[in-house]
């Protein structure tokens, strides 16, 4: 393969930068056009399963990983209105012997900028911020895009990792803006050290309630603990205009039934944080589960991340699959002897059933956490009978073709 063969990536989240390092690495030259004028990310953690760690340790970057990230030692499941335990899945080094990597949980922003690094390390990527896509254009023979500040670029493939609310997506497939799910993520981080030594955790701890759960788990080496509260409602104003403080009063109130350990976790954010208003609010919205390949590849475009699949939070599988889908496009851009149209089909073909998989189990796994009534008790007894077997993901965490 030609080494002036150019890859157009639109998105500098994890999903862009992990589909650079992999282009990069199947020997492609890639530019990178970040609608931001500087590279940032949220202050909230994610979850990375083995079938992630995994591709992670395979580009070299397991030191690296190690270095920001933690590994817990298990993972709990708890009834948010009696805090009794429903059900135990062993990770650490149990995760190690059966999947041939670790579960880990990370600052988003240290995994931005692992990825991050180990482009600028590797070389044969621009990065182009403060550049926003305005159009695109594909005759077969090139892909042409120009930007919001009047840039023509011409190159061999064009990637959309733009996110939930892609403009890739928007020019390829014409197929409207995300929904709403009727649920609102409260995501905070709080400092380890100035909580009360009973709330401090070093494993993941979801607490399941009639129409919310709560997660929270450890990041940058287990110093700090990311806390997730997901509730029923939809926004009353634009998320930008929002006051935070408000915000906290309303999540207090949500959890008002809740037992005393939860409701003592919601009120230590007031305290445990130099910011005087810690939550951080979003309304949720996903697509309905990818229909087929073409949804993820037409000609020389690809769609990957959340601007190909973008799932609700239940499956703590959004960054994995956008790493999963790099490393795929990767693969398929390193084979030279067939097109590119045909490569991008190919990995389309290769990924667009197993995210839809995960975008349909993230839904059932939200109806399930928020049960109400009998079927909230029938899942009580099913996780106490059944703890591990239920949480454990051998399809998900396993290797992958």
């Amino acid at each position: 393969m030609s080494s002036t063969q150019q890859a157009l990536i639109a998105g500098g989240g994890i999903g862009g930068l992990a589909a650079a390092l992999a282009v990069a690495r199947a020997g492609w030259q890639v530019r990178l056009f970040e609608r931001a004028e500087a590279f940032s990310e949220v202050g909230a953690g994610i979850q990375l399963g083995p079938n992630v760690t995994r591709i992670l340790h395979g580009w070299g970057l397991e030191d690296e990983l190690r270095a920001v990230a933690a590994f817990p030692d298990r993972l709990q499941v708890r009834c948010a209105l009696s805090g009794a335990e429903l059900g135990v899945l062993p990770l650490g080094e149990r995760a190690i012997e059966r999947y041939g990597a670790p579960y880990a949980t990370i600052h988003r922003a240290d995994m931005h900028g692992l990825l991050l690094h180990a482009v600028l390390r590797h070389g044969g990527v621009q990065l182009k911020l403060g550049e926003r896509l305005a159009e695109l254009a594909d005759d077969g023979k090139a892909v042409r895009l120009s930007t919001a500040s009047g840039k023509l670029v011409e190159g061999d493939a064009l990637i959309g990792a733009d996110g939930v609310r892609s403009r890739v997506r928007e020019l390829l497939l014409r197929d409207g803006a995300p929904r709403p799910t009727g649920h609102l993520a409260y995501r905070t981080m709080l400092e380890q050290a100035v909580l009360p030594h009973g709330l401090r955790s070093d494993q993941v701890t979801a607490w399941l309630g009639p129409r919310l759960h709560v997660v929270q788990y450890p990041v940058r080496g287990g110093q700090w603990m990311n806390v997730v509260a997901i509730v029923h409602g939809r926004p009353a104003a634009e998320l930008d205009d929002w006051d935070q403080q408000a915000n906290a009063a309303e999540l207090a109130r949500a959890m008002g039934s809740t037992c005393a350990p939860l409701r003592e976790l919601i009120r230590a954010a007031n305290i445990a944080t130099l910011n005087p208003q810690p939550w951080r609010l979003w309304a949720l919205a996903d697509r309905l589960p990818v229909g087929a390949a073409r949804e993820m590849a037409q000609g020389l475009v690809a769609l990957l991340g959340d601007a190909a699949h973008p799932m609700r939070p239940y499956l703590a599988q959004g960054a994995g699959m956008a790493i999963e889908d790099a490393a795929e496009l990767g693969r398929a851009l390193a084979i030279d002897a067939v097109d590119v149209p045909t490569r991008l089909a190919r990995y389309a073909l290769a990924r667009w059933q197993r995210v839809a998989r995960v975008q349909a189990q993230s839904r059932r796994n939200g109806g399930i956490f928020h049960a109400t009534g009998l079927v909230r008790l029938g899942r009580n007894a099913s996780m106490r009978l059944l703890g591990e077997r239920l949480l454990d993901q051998p399809w998900l965490y396993g290797p992958t073709a």
